[in-house]
């Protein structure tokens, strides 16, 4: 099954594609970066450098650790994270939806060979 993957240049702040995304929904689900990053199989540095890249590419947060406390510290997503999320899954959803038929028409060029 071909796959097409989608990763977007946001000419001079960086590149956006879905492994940052997963770490994004990875936090949101599991409320922690160190989770997240073990869920990713990466290291909790590497998921913090990444949520940091993505503070600078948007000029805010979107990430917020919790101090540790009695039940520990953690972290959740700001509201332009949920917003981050969201335009590049709907992005994603269209450009599969769009690009579908040539994919399709490629395979079976390829399967015929």
């Amino acid at each position: 099954m071909p796959s097409l993957t989608l990763r977007l240049y946001l000419d001079p702040k960086g590149r956006l594609g879905p492994g940052k995304i997963e770490l994004l929904e990875q936090i949101a689900a599991t409320g922690s970066i160190s989770a997240a990053a073990r869920a990713m199989e990466m290291s909790y540095k590497r998921a913090w450098d990444l949520v940091e890249e993505m503070k600078d590419m948007f000029g805010k947060p979107l990430v917020v650790a919790k101090t540790g406390g009695k039940h520990g510290g953690g972290a959740e997503l700001t509201e332009v994270g949920e917003q981050v999320i969201r335009q590049f899954r709907d992005m994603e959803r269209a450009v599969y939806e769009a690009a579908a038929p040539h994919i399709k028409a490629l395979q079976a060029e390829a399967d015929t060979k």
